[in-house]
């Protein structure tokens, strides 16, 4: 009885033994349960099959749970007969790269574009995704123009070439540009398209210089010219605006052949002089800053656009050799009207006037 037990359990040992699968083989399982690191697979043996996260994509982020399903059949690469706990080692990456490559061989040949899944950005370029296989994307191969920021393109999906492939070195080289250029250039004629001169948009200032501002206005760089800053005097473009900073600009001017687009910001308030006589009146007091010093007096801005002259006659009531003897440009001072000219933009101030009646004769206003 004994040796009739014995003999049994080899037959069932070496019955078992013909049902484990083979390591290196491809099998047929089905999905007991998806969790969140691991996905646990029936492929009819007494030990479950478990196919790890890393074993199912070589993205960090793949979600599991999301893409699989109890019940669901697959074909599964086996990895090892133990995986440390008792359970069989599985992969589904190692059945479907083949194929994929396969497939990334034949899409080269035929010059065809796919779309890649950017996952890291590396010293000169991108890693990106085409399914299971890991591919770059050089900086040069992402633009017609340098690239400096890679960070934007992760977790992008981008339309590539494959520029290099081999399946033996597992290396795949992709590029963007060719998409890129199209992208810009289907951007570019829609802005020229939906773009008016008297517009207000909002824009970027991208980058300053001693002439102006460059301001992104939608995939244009548009520009501000110092004189269009401000209706106040001419200063550093950087005295109104900053790299980075969103602004509101009035389109002033567009060139589609020369492809400039030229922009105000002063243009978005009402020109100061128009509306002098609804704000100030002679004999009216009113504060201004010194704003340029001369021999013969200093001029002093009521408002950005707006200055006028207070002769060294008029500064105060004892002699006066030289304004700068008692004044300073940036000084805020109390002025009062003494006459203007608004047409000719032309107003004479006094300070000594403030605080006694108006002199009826003033000094005349001398040119700057």
């Amino acid at each position: 009885m004994d040796n009739h037990n014995s003999m049994a359990e080899m037959m069932a040992q070496i019955e078992e033994s013909l049902k484990i699968p083979r390591r290196g083989s491809i099998v047929k399982g089905s999905i007991i349960q998806v969790n969140a690191d691991v996905i646990i697979v029936n492929i009819g043996y007494k030990s479950d099959g478990v196919i790890p996260r890393n074993e199912v994509s070589a993205d960090a982020n793949y979600d599991l749970q999301k893409n699989f399903k109890a019940g669901d059949e697959l074909e599964v690469f086996v990895v090892s007969h133990d995986n440390g706990e008792g359970n069989i080692l599985l992969s589904l990456r190692k059945v479907n790269v083949d194929k994929d490559w396969e497939e990334l061989e034949a899409i080269h040949e035929k010059d065809e574009p796919i779309m890649v899944k950017v996952s890291d950005a590396v010293n000169g370029g991108l890693i990106a995704f085409y399914k299971e296989i890991r591919g770059f994307v050089p900086a040069s191969q992402l633009s017609d123009r340098f690239v400096k920021n890679l960070k934007p393109y992760i977790g992008q999906e981008i339309k590539v070439k494959v520029i290099e492939i081999n399946k033996l070195k597992r290396r795949a080289v992709f590029s963007h540009k060719e998409f890129a250029m199209i992208e810009k250039q289907a951007a570019k004629d829609n802005f020229w398209s939906n773009i008016e001169v008297g517009q207000t948009v909002k824009g970027e200032v991208k980058r300053i210089t001693n002439f102006g501002a460059f301001v992104d206005i939608g995939g244009m760089d548009g520009l501000v010219h110092v004189t269009e800053m401000s209706w106040g005097r001419i200063k550093p473009a950087t005295d109104f605006v900053r790299v980075g900073q969103m602004v509101e600009v009035k389109i002033i001017d567009a060139n589609k052949d020369e492809n400039k687009i030229s922009l105000s910001i002063k243009q978005l308030s009402p020109e100061p002089w128009a509306t002098f006589s609804d704000k100030y009146e002679v004999g009216g007091v009113y504060n201004g800053k010194v704003v340029n010093l001369t021999d013969f007096g200093a001029f002093v801005e009521l408002e950005p656009g707006i200055e006028g002259l207070v002769h060294v006659s008029h500064i105060a009531k004892e002699h006066i050799e030289k304004p700068a003897d008692v004044l300073k440009v940036n000084q805020v001072v109390e002025v009062r009207i003494l006459e203007y000219v608004a047409e000719e933009k032309k107003v004479k101030l006094s300070m000594k006037a403030v605080h006694e009646p108006v002199v009826t004769e003033a000094a005349p206003v001398d040119a700057e």
